[in-house]
């Protein structure tokens, strides 16, 4: 996401090199990324990277999404129509300059589309070898239930996987989503790790207290409103002997249900130093430290949601 409007063409391409060197081959992105509607600029940068050779598309697995707004026509608004979802795989396959998208996500739930005429869509794009696998992002837990059954009844493999905003500040994903991923075999991507820089060390001039974006009115504001949470937070980490950025990390990688966090670098230098998170292991006591600092609002002790509230 921050390729175009932050990060330089060559500084992206220099960063898609070094993850394949590191052994990261899962690259996220999204048709509306770059934010200039229509444009699909974040696409391209990756598109052009691709066709510099080398093997590069082969060892990478694309992700990218369809939903919202690209500016083009009334067939181009926000939404999941039959129609929209075809055309709008044809431009990004030009834009990324591949023949198939390994991961085709849906960015948002359609409430006003119908289920039938989305996976029939998805289904044609498979079956042409264009897509070879369906996700979603930002799902409740029974739209995720929804769509597979109606993926089942149609013989369809439905969905793979779902990316959501997940971080040790936002768990709300645990009631519901988590546990609907973990029933019907789906990877979960948390996006927004940090939580927008949150648990990067704000209130040590970490990640997000580096005024880059960070320090806004909002983040602000945030940061005094919980200000005694967050230094519990960070005096946790620092007793850890560890920065707080890839403890955020590390805590979400202890779920199951969790594929990889998207870390969303800015920087090779951001890129590299996350991999600290890989070598940090949270015993059960410092994982019940956490969870007394980020508790999850509306789990009984003792009982894993959804069944904490269902009797």
């Amino acid at each position: 996401m921050n390729y175009g409007p932050i990060t330089t063409e060559p500084d992206s391409h220099a960063q898609m090199d070094k993850a394949l060197e590191l052994g990261i081959n899962f690259f996220d992105t999204a048709d509306v990324y770059g934010w200039k509607r229509g444009e699909g600029i974040t696409e391209k940068i990756i598109g052009n990277w691709f066709a510099q050779g080398n093997g590069r598309r082969d060892k990478t697995v694309i992700a990218t999404k369809v939903f919202g707004d690209m500016g083009e026509d009334k067939n181009s608004e926000r939404g999941l129509s039959a129609l929209k979802i075809r055309n709008m795989c044809e431009h990004s396959l030009k834009r990324l300059q591949t023949d198939h998208i390994d991961l085709y996500q849906m960015h948002h739930v359609a409430r006003d589309a119908a289920w039938d005429e989305i996976w029939q869509a998805f289904d044609t794009l498979v079956t042409q070898g264009k897509v070879i696998y369906v996700g979603s992002s930002n799902f409740a837990g029974w739209h995720i239930a929804t769509a597979n059954q109606v993926a089942k009844s149609r013989g369809s493999l439905g969905l793979v996987c779902e990316q959501s905003k997940y971080s040790l500040a936002c768990r709300a994903v645990e009631l519901e989503v988590a546990p609907a991923c973990a029933h019907y075999g789906l990877g979960l991507i948390p996006w927004s790790p940090l939580d927008g820089g949150l648990l990067g060390g704000v209130l040590d001039g970490g990640v997000g207290g580096d005024g880059h974006r960070r320090k806004s009115e909002g983040m602000v504001k945030r940061i005094e409103g919980i200000r005694p949470q967050l230094q519990k937070w960070e005096g946790f980490c620092k007793e850890l002997g560890e920065k707080p950025a890839d403890v955020a990390l590390a805590w979400t990688l202890h779920n199951p249900v969790v594929t990889a966090p998207i870390i969303g670098p800015r920087t090779s230098e951001q890129l590299v130093g996350s991999l600290k998170a890989l070598e940090i292991k949270l015993s059960a006591e410092q994982l019940k430290q956490l969870d007394e600092i980020w508790p999850v609002a509306g789990i009984a002790a003792g009982k894993p949601s959804p069944e904490a509230y269902a009797w």
